[in-house]
C-alpha cells in the first residue's frame, strides 16, 4: 500500500491552479467557490471567538478558509516565534500576533501575493508591527534550522503533494520542544491513482 502522490502528478500545474484559486478569493471572497468562507462560518462551525474574529479588519476575516481551528490546540504562549504555513489574507497570523503580543514574532508564508498583500495591510491597520510575510511554500520554508516554537497550519498540507518534503520543512525550523498545531482534511481510506492524479479533484 502506498499513501504517496503519482510520480506523473504535474506539481507545477497543480500549485498553479491552487494560486490561481486564492487568487480569486482574496479578490472577491464572497465569489462561488467549493469550500466554506468567512468569520460568521469560522466562529459557527470551527470554535474560533467572535470577538477576537471581530477585532480584525474584514478585509483579512472575509477570505478566510480554513478547515478548522489550529488555535484550539493548545495556547500560543506570549513571547513565542509562530510560523503560519499557507497563511492567506491573515486570520489566523494576525490571531497568533496578537496571542504572542510584541515580543513575540509571527511569520506568514503564503505563494499567493494577494494573499500576502491583505495579510500586511491587516497587519499594519491592526498595528502588530511583529508580522512578517515570505514568499514561498510549504516544501521550502525561507527560516533558519530550530528557529520557530510553533507551527500552524489550517487546510494546506492537503494541497501539498509533496508531503514527506512538507513535513521535514516542519521538522527542520521547529526548535527542540516546539509544536506543530493542525487542522486539515484527511481521508479514512486510501484514494485510488487515478482520483490522485486529478488535478481538478485536488483543486475542487
Amino acid at each position: 500500500m502506498t499513501l504517496a502522490c503519482p510520480v506523473d502528478l504535474d506539481s507545477a500545474r497543480l500549485r498553479r491552479e491552487v494560486r490561481e484559486m486564492y487568487s480569486r478569493v482574496a479578490a472577491a471572497p464572497n465569489g462561488a467557490f467549493h469550500f466554506h468562507r468567512g468569520p460568521d462560518y469560522a466562529a459557527r462551525w470551527l470554535g474560533y471567538d467572535a470577538a477576537e474574529l471581530a477585532a480584525l479588519p474584514a478585509s483579512v476575516t472575509a477570505a478566510f478558509a480554513g478547515v478548522g481551528n489550529p488555535h484550539a490546540v493548545a495556547p500560543l504562549p506570549p513571547g513565542a516565534h509562530v510560523v503560519d504555513i499557507g497563511s492567506g489574507a491573515g486570520t489566523d497570523l494576525l490571531l497568533a500576533a496578537r496571542h504572542v503580543g510584541p515580543t513575540g514574532r509571527a511569520i506568514g508564508v503564503d505563494m499567493t501575493a494577494q494573499m500576502r498583500d491583505q495579510a500586511r495591510a491587516g497587519a499594519r491597520a491592526c498595528g502588530l508591527s511583529h508580522v512578517e510575510l515570505l514568499d514561498s511554500d510549504a516544501t521550502s520554508l525561507p527560516l533558519e534550522d530550530a528557529s520557530v516554537d510553533v507551527v500552524i497550519s489550517n487546510g494546506v498540507l492537503n494541497l501539498v503533494p509533496e508531503k514527506d518534503r512538507a513535513f521535514a520543512e516542519i521538522a527542520r525550523v521547529l526548535r527542540p520542544g516546539g509544536r506543530l498545531q493542525i487542522a486539515d482534511i484527511v481521508t479514512g481510506v486510501e484514494l485510488s491513482e487515478e482520483i490522485r492524479r486529478d488535478i481538478e479533484l485536488w483543486t475542487g
